[in-house]
């Protein structure tokens, strides 16, 4: 069998996922982290044990000599068994509307839409060019966050700008999770036994970045995040939507420059923010009764996420079912309860013993309920194989 290797490469971090295609089996996985600085650490989880090496890894180069020395030393795999290697590339702009085989132009314009991630693209264009030197003989695809949304109305990505801004900049909505949205869609459809183009669906990507999808006809039709994953929901320490007039406003009387507000708005906000806290969720859980600022960033997150249920099901008028996934979607079952509780009046009910679990995939919502939700944990490193296994197919290889 081919054995396949999904790749998130960060600014100073590389996460890695081999599995055995097409039995889709997961070999190993694993990261390295704090790449380029002191004591880099590299964890491997193979045959249920788990490696940790801690040592200074000074670049991605680096990383990913260390991750193919350590499938070669414990029989994980050798070089010459991968066959394909699928990248996680946050922004694909509109020149992307899927995942693509690599080649000089794909890589070239990956580059270029820098700008629309800078903390992302550089970082997996980088990722990309070393497995094509390291690994010239297995296939390239990238697989990009954005894709998915490609199909979103012009009313529903255009902002109300200067129409220029669009032609001269690409001044849109992009959206992110691209990957986990449609990987959770197509498993909630199986699921409901229906096929996705007949449903309406709602896809709640809730996890320390947060995103929710309205999926019509099998398609993205609209989704939270924006240009950027700043915008749309509350999240662990982004802002989500606010009035850029009040940004402007505190700017000005704080005396700060504009990448310091952008770092205030992606790193000190949110959840962390209002709680003045901490950014998870349990944190805030456990002391909620007792902590006014911690229940106040629950209560603002759960008015959100209700507040883009309730845009999206009129927006597509209705909605037959609701899927949770990622950390909190997955994990928080009072989190879910809390949410659907909020749209009883729609007769949308949680059986509360099915929603009873952590990172089970099952329907959680009781016979009765008129729309069906379901728990789905998400797997983007398998979405991403499996692009990389048709590629292979549509290309010969």
């Amino acid at each position: 069998m081919a054995k396949t290797l999904a790749i998130n490469a960060g600014s100073s971090s590389l996460k890695f996922q081999l599995l055995d295609m097409p039995a889709e089996t997961v070999i190993a996985k694993g990261q390295v982290e704090r790449i380029g600085l002191p004591e880099s650490v590299f964890t491997m989880k193979f045959n249920r044990e788990k490696t940790e090496i801690v040592r200074d890894i000074a670049d991605h180069k680096a990383a990913i000599e260390e991750m193919l020395e350590q499938f070669r030393t414990q029989n994980v795999a050798d070089k010459s068994e991968i066959t394909g290697v699928g990248h996680r590339v946050v922004a694909g702009g509109e020149w992307f509307n899927k995942s693509v085989i690599v080649d000089d132009e794909v890589l070239h314009k990956i580059h270029r839409l820098a700008d629309y991630a800078p903390l992302h693209n550089p970082a997996n264009a980088t990722g990309i060019e070393v497995f094509q030197e390291l690994l010239p003989d297995a296939v390239s695809v990238a697989v990009f966050d954005t894709a998915f949304h490609q199909t979103l109305p012009r009313e529903n990505y255009l902002y109300p700008l200067p129409y220029e801004y669009y032609t001269k900049y690409g001044a849109r909505k992009y959206g992110a999770h691209g990957t986990s949205h449609r990987y959770v869609a197509e498993r909630a459809a199986d699921m409901m036994g229906k096929p996705l183009s007949d449903l309406k669906l709602i896809t709640l990507h809730l996890g320390a970045g947060a995103s929710i999808t309205a999926i019509k006809d099998g398609k993205s039709f609209d989704t939270s995040m924006g240009f950027t994953p700043l915008a749309g929901l509350m999240m662990a320490t982004r802002s989500g939507d606010v009035d850029p007039s009040l940004i402007y406003y505190i700017q000005e009387r704080e005396g700060l420059s504009n990448a310091e507000m952008l770092r205030i708005l992606n790193n000190k906000s949110g959840l962390l923010g209002v709680s003045t806290l901490s950014s998870d969720m349990r944190d805030l859980e456990e002391v909620a009764d007792t902590n006014e600022h911690a229940k106040l960033a629950l209560d603002m997150f759960l008015n959100r996420v209700v507040r883009y249920l309730g845009q999206y099901t009129f927006e597509m008028g209705g909605v037959d079912g609701i899927v949770f996934t990622a950390g909190i979607g997955e994990n928080a079952a009072n989190v879910r309860e809390d949410i659907i509780a909020r749209l009883k009046f729609l007769g949308i009910e949680m059986d509360k013993e099915a929603n009873n679990v952590r990172g089970v995939e099952r329907i959680i919502s009781t016979p009765e309920s008129s729309a069906t939700v379901l728990l789905v944990p998400t797997n983007e490193e398998l979405e991403i194989a499996r692009d990389v296994e048709r590629l292979k197919a549509q290309a010969g290889k």
